[in-house]
């Protein structure tokens, strides 16, 4: 999930323009950075022309390159509502976008969902996805363990090392539900994830 929030900062001596997005996507969460459980966030400053056009896009603050790059990537594509430069409003505005990336996207009882999948559900497609480690069982689970409860009672290290270790246990975590397609998926997992579920 990215949270996003706009901060004008107009020209002196002029009034602030109203601005109005036409077209604001948002960040694409780094993939790389979703399975390793990385949060965090990255600011954007930029100028808006009274045409509509974004330029002169900077990273203020990032705290990874790969936020910075999704930020960047997302702003250079806005377009906001032309407006009409006149003694009351500039030819352009500076804004300031902060960007939240957070993994936060699941309820907080999530582990009972993820506690109901069996073996047989994660076979069916590990052989026929070539990223596995993306599947919906493991990708809900790296998102359960980077849940807003978790990020505020584990330590930062201690949350991100258990999902790295989860991560290299994935290719025996598959291998063992093909040993054993009517278990449950959560007897698969590390200990210390299983007593977090």
């Amino acid at each position: 999930m990215v949270m996003l929030l706009l901060c004008l900062s107009g020209t002196s001596g002029a009034a602030d323009v109203l601005l109005v997005p036409e077209h604001s996507p948002k960040p694409d969460y780094p993939k790389t950075l979703v399975r390793k459980g990385v949060t965090g966030v990255a600011r954007v400053g930029f100028t808006v022309h009274a045409d509509g056009r974004v330029d002169e896009i900077a990273i203020l603050h990032s705290d990874h390159p790969d936020f910075a790059d999704a930020a960047r990537e997302t702003v250079s594509q806005w377009r906001f509502k032309p407006w009409t430069v006149d003694h009351e409003h500039p030819a352009q505005a500076h804004v300031v976008a902060p960007f939240e990336f957070r993994l936060d996207g699941l309820p907080l009882d999530a582990n009972k969902w993820i506690k109901t999948w069996k073996c047989s559900d994660i076979n069916a497609h590990a052989n026929s996805q070539q990223w596995v480690q993306d599947l919906l069982p493991f990708h809900y689970t790296r998102l359960y363990l980077s849940n807003v409860f978790f990020i505020k009672q584990l330590p930062e290290t201690k949350r991100l090392a258990l999902i790295a270790r989860f991560n290299r246990l994935l290719p025996t975590i598959v291998q063992r539900c093909g040993s054993f397609p009517a278990a449950r998926y959560a007897r698969m997992l590390p200990q210390e994830i299983r007593e977090l579920l």
